[in-house]
């Protein structure tokens, strides 16, 4: 049975105890995913929750033609087995595995999936496929699919957070696929925490895009990324061999090189779901604060992007860490280039970025030759506050002149969070491509039926909607 709202998810808090080794932060972990489940969502986890799910699933219609996310849902249909499980927005279905695996590769593929700046990383294109996928193997209740939901996004924040060291979101996002799904599953916690172990274990490394500046070489832009899809694959074996009586290391998060937990970890209580960052272009999100920037430079001064001499953008380790090529030899380049999403910004406006298409790589010696015109540097004021803040300012040359932008912050931000209005407007704006202005009304419809507490439009949107072409430029 479900509790009431006033017994929510927030109220839990655990304390490691001294004799941590032998409870240990899995053990915790699993624990809180035991007591949680069972317990409504606070209204404004409950809340975040369907913003989170809203912004989603306009980042996976998006991606839906990408070509790494084809290859991917041809080797899930082949390689994950036959099912009921619906893969969004294409016409097809597959077993649970399959089915998260393709729906997180379309929501993780355009970069245009929600972040969380205590983890640096994006754990909606993780949990919310994974949530969806066992909810429908499970007959979840919508508050049983929204409480896994939020308890997804409370141990993927908390894991990420605690590394000493940066990794890319597939690093630690396997873990919050285990706990997403085993609170769906009701599986007991002594199972949870080994599922969590081999989980951590078993994740891509990501050794290669994750490693910190200088890079030599910088990783080839590829629809590997940050592993997201595969931490989904992972994350979901794991809890099945688990239980079949496999074990993992308990111990993993206990291991004070790689994770540093507060001594007292109050899982619930935080609700990071609350935190989540939303994105208004299709771009890595070290490459918002700079665009906003300039654009209110360009606004404000009247400025022609043929007439600028130079750009100089101040941010942070964080921004210099990305490939950031001026000129691109694909789509994933382009997400990573903050010269070259400026360049396209200035040419062609902030729409060029929602979504990227092949149309950028049109390799337009104007857009190249402003891009070569892009100089990075760090400024160790803005470094202070990273990773909580990711700001940036930027100077424009032009005419012999020099115009800089306020300090700025990247929209979206949960300190300035977007409406729902807004949220829907970035769904129509990402989607314009791949659907027409009735299938994304009957989405956005959907989404506020499931608000209204009625999961069946939404349902019927997965399992009936397809968006694999093309439509409008």
């Amino acid at each position: 049975m479900l509790s009431s709202a006033g017994e929510g998810i927030g109220a839990t808090t655990l304390t490691r105890p001294d004799s941590h080794e032998q409870t240990g932060i899995v053990r915790l972990i699993a624990a809180y995913v035991e007591t949680a489940r069972g317990q409504r969502a606070l209204e404004p986890a409950r809340d975040a929750a369907f913003r989170c799910m809203l912004d989603l699933l306009g980042a996976t219609a998006a991606g839906i033609n990408e070509p790494g996310v084809v290859a991917i849902r041809g080797m899930a249909l082949k390689a994950m087995g036959a099912g009921s499980v619906p893969v969004w927005f294409a016409g097809l279905s597959s077993s649970v595995i399959g089915a998260a695996w393709a729906n997180s590769a379309a929501a993780s593929a355009l970069d245009l999936d929600d972040g969380h700046r205590l983890a640096r990383g994006h754990p909606g294109a993780a949990v919310i496929p994974t949530a969806f996928a066992v909810a429908h193997e499970t007959g979840a209740t919508l508050e049983e699919l929204i409480s896994a939901i939020v308890i997804g996004y409370e141990v993927s924040v908390a894991i990420g957070a605690a590394r000493v060291v940066y990794g890319n979101t597939g690093t630690w996002s396997s873990y919050a696929v285990v706990a997403t799904a085993a609170a769906l599953r009701r599986t007991p916690s002594a199972i949870v925490a080994h599922a969590l172990a081999i989980a951590g274990e078993s994740a891509p490394n990501q050794l290669f895009s994750s490693a910190s500046a200088p890079r030599a070489p910088a990783p080839e832009g590829s629809a590997i990324k940050e592993g997201i899809p595969w931490s989904v694959v992972t994350g979901l074996v794991a809890l099945g061999l688990a239980e079949g009586g496999h074990t993992g290391p308990r111990n993993i998060l206990d291991n004070s090189l790689h994770y540093r937990f507060p001594d007292d970890l109050s899982l619930g209580s935080s609700l990071h779901i609350r935190n989540t960052y939303f994105k208004l272009y299709a771009c890595c999100r070290h490459v918002h604060a700079p665009v906003d920037a300039m654009l209110n430079v360009i606004r404000q001064h009247h400025i022609n992007a043929n007439e600028i001499d130079a750009i100089e953008v101040e941010t942070t380790s964080g921004a210099m860490r990305i490939s950031n090529r001026a000129q691109p030899e694909n789509l994933i380049d382009v997400q990573y280039s903050i010269p070259y999403c400026l360049a396209l910004a200035a040419f062609h406006g902030p729409q060029a970025l929602l979504p990227l298409t092949t149309k950028s790589l049109a390799h337009d010696d104007e857009l190249t030759g402003l891009a070569r015109k892009v100089t990075l540097s760090l400024s160790p004021e803005f470094d202070a506050v990273f990773p909580a803040q990711t700001l940036a300012r930027v100077t424009v040359a032009c005419g012999g002149q020099r115009f800089v932008s306020d300090i700025t912050a990247p929209k979206g931000e949960a300190t300035n969070p977007l409406s729902w209005a807004e949220l829907e407007a970035k769904f129509s704006a990402a989607t314009r491509m791949v659907a027409t202005h009735t299938q994304q009304n009957q989405v956005l419809g959907a989404m506020n039926d499931a608000r209204a507490g009625n999961l069946a439009a939404l349902t019927a949107c997965f399992e009936g909607l397809t968006l694999n072409s093309i439509l409008r430029g």
